[in-house]
């Protein structure tokens, strides 16, 4: 498998795997497939600054990741949301857990102090990784997304970059 910048030729396969995790999934909030143009604008908000990295397994796209802008606010520039999503059938071969660190990596590169996930209630799997990647959990946003009929909470992580080894976060 092979990680790697995402090219403008890689999106069908993006989408093909955003919007089976719309369809199948929470982890998305999103409830209906994006278009080819909602991803065209999506792939253009991104760039150096928020690359999209996808892992590449026998020549095709399995999984991606990517670093969002937290806010539009200048004071959250060295803030980023990361996300991930891997394609049904591949998932629990390690590939996600490539993806976050690659787009870790990508983030100390680029010089980011916190990264933040949101993480839909029943994603156990999204937790643990997280978790096993340093990640704490800050916060619950009680029952603020409704998808498939269940009313759903949305787990707040943060992981801190550059901390000094063995510092912790808060009081």
């Amino acid at each position: 498998m092979r990680i790697r910048q995402a090219q403008l030729s890689d999106l069908d396969a993006i989408t093909e795997i955003y919007n089976e995790a719309i369809q199948m999934t929470t982890a998305s909030f999103d409830t209906e497939p994006k278009t080819r143009e909602e991803q065209l604008q999506w792939f253009a908000e991104h760039g150096a600054r928020h690359p999209i990295l996808v892992a590449e397994l026998d020549g095709s796209v399995v999984g991606w990741s990517c670093l969002s802008p937290w806010s539009s606010r200048c004071a959250y520039n060295a803030t980023a949301e990361s996300t991930f999503y891997v394609k049904d059938g591949y998932r629990g071969r390690g590939i996600g857990r490539r993806l976050k660190g690659a787009v870790i990596d990508e983030a100390r590169r680029l010089g980011f102090h916190v990264l933040i996930e949101q993480i839909a209630e029943g994603s156990h799997a999204s937790r643990h990784l997280s978790e096993a990647f340093g990640f704490e959990h800050v916060g619950t946003l009680k029952e603020v997304g409704r998808k498939f009929g269940k009313v759903l909470d949305v787990y707040l992580y943060e992981l801190i970059l550059n901390r000094p080894p063995g510092s912790k976060s808060g009081p």
